[in-house]
């Protein structure tokens, strides 16, 4: 029993492809060697060379060549416990939602405190929802329980510093906030 490989043509047995690759039929199974062999993309960092499989990986690489010059938006600060700067908005955001903040009085204010300052940005009132998705009975200071929500997608989420790693991530969308 085999089939020819999509990718080299050659007719091979069963064994020649991974289970992977034969449970994917004839017309789309790749045989081993073809799997295996060097002619597939690479993606390289244009700032320290390295070399990774697919572009996501160097997506998630590139983070750690961004500056660490992102202040956070309640106090001020540049720095905290576990980096010595914030590389992006939302790390300065989850900062704050963490309750390492010293601005903002404690994780219990964290929230109401981020949730002010967004709501007080020029711009942000595309990402904010203002129509509450469950009966709100006012324990969380005033805000909603998904009071954020992605314009390209609909999604909705509990903390901005989510929305913000979200458009960084899926949409390519770093500085919503000006940061």
């Amino acid at each position: 029993m085999g089939r020819n490989c999509s990718e080299c043509g050659d007719w091979c047995y069963k064994s020649d492809f991974s289970r992977n690759q034969w449970d994917k039929g004839d017309g789309a199974s790749r045989c081993k060697d073809c799997v295996s062999s060097d002619n597939y993309s690479t993606y390289q960092c244009g700032e320290c060379r390295r070399i990774f499989n697919n572009q996501n990986e160097l997506n998630m690489h590139m983070q750690t060549h961004r500056p660490r010059n992102v202040a956070c938006p309640v106090c001020g600060d540049t720095s905290s416990i576990r980096t010595p700067r914030f590389r992006s908005g939302a790390n300065a955001v989850q900062h704050v939602e963490s309750g390492y903040c010293s601005g903002c009085l404690g994780q219990d204010n964290a929230r109401r405190q981020i949730y002010d300052f967004a709501r007080s940005k020029r711009g942000m009132g595309k990402y904010m929802d203002e129509t509450p998705l469950l009966t709100y009975d006012g324990s969380n200071g005033g805000v909603p329980d998904f009071p954020y929500r992605c314009r390209e997608c609909s999604k909705s989420f509990r903390q901005l510093s989510q929305l913000m790693q979200h458009q960084d991530q899926k949409h390519n969308n770093r500085r919503m906030l000006g940061y």
